[in-house]
C-alpha cells in the first residue's frame, strides 16, 4: 500500500523473536501453579470468554481438537475446568471455569501483571510511553495473527 511503511525482513524476524521470548517468560510464570504453557492458555480462554464448546476453544488456541482433549481432560482432572453437555447441542460439550480454575488463573494473571509492571519501570525515560502508544500494533498484528492461522489450516 503506498505510504505505508513496512517492517524489513530483519525487523519482522526481531519481532517475532521479542514476541516469542515476552511469551516464554510469562509462560514460566504459569508452571509455578503447575500448569504447563498451553494448559494456562486454555484456562485463560476460558475464564475469559467461556463457557465455550471444545471446537471454538481449538480453534482460538490453534490446536487440533485430539491436543485439546489432552489440555482440557488435564485441567479437568485438576478441578479447574467442566465439562458439560451443550444444552443447545447434546453431542457437544462445552467447558466452563471451576472456582478453584478461577483463582489458579488470578493469581497467574496477578503474578504476570506484577512483573510487568516492575520491568515497565526499569525502562529507559521514553520507552514506557513508547510502549504504551505503540500497544495498539500488536492488538491488531495479534488478531490477524489469528485470521491468517485460520486460514493456513
Amino acid at each position: 500500500m503506498p505510504g505505508v511503511a513496512q517492517l524489513d525482513p530483519d525487523s519482522v524476524i526481531r519481532l517475532r523473536r521479542v514476541v516469542l521470548g515476552l511469551a516464554r517468560r510469562l509462560n514460566a510464570e504459569s508452571a509455578g501453579e503447575g500448569l504447563t504453557p498451553a494448559q494456562a492458555s486454555a484456562l485463560a480462554v476460558v475464564v475469559n470468554r467461556g463457557p465455550l464448546g471444545l471446537a471454538e476453544l481449538s480453534e482460538i488456541e490453534g490446536v487440533n481438537p485430539t491436543m485439546l482433549s489432552r489440555i482440557v481432560g488435564n485441567l479437568t482432572s485438576l478441578g479447574l475446568v467442566l465439562r458439560q453437555r451443550d444444552p443447545a447441542d447434546y453431542r457437544a460439550v462445552r467447558v466452563e471455569v471451576t472456582a478453584k480454575g478461577q483463582a489458579i488463573w488470578q493469581r497467574i494473571s496477578a503474578e504476570r501483571t506484577e512483573i510487568i509492571s516492575e520491568c515497565v519501570t526499569c525502562l529507559p525515560a521514553g520507552q514506557e510511553v513508547a510502549l504504551a502508544e505503540a500497544l495498539p500494533a500488536p492488538a491488531s498484528l495479534s488478531e490477524h495473527l489469528r485470521a491468517a492461522m485460520a486460514r493456513h489450516r
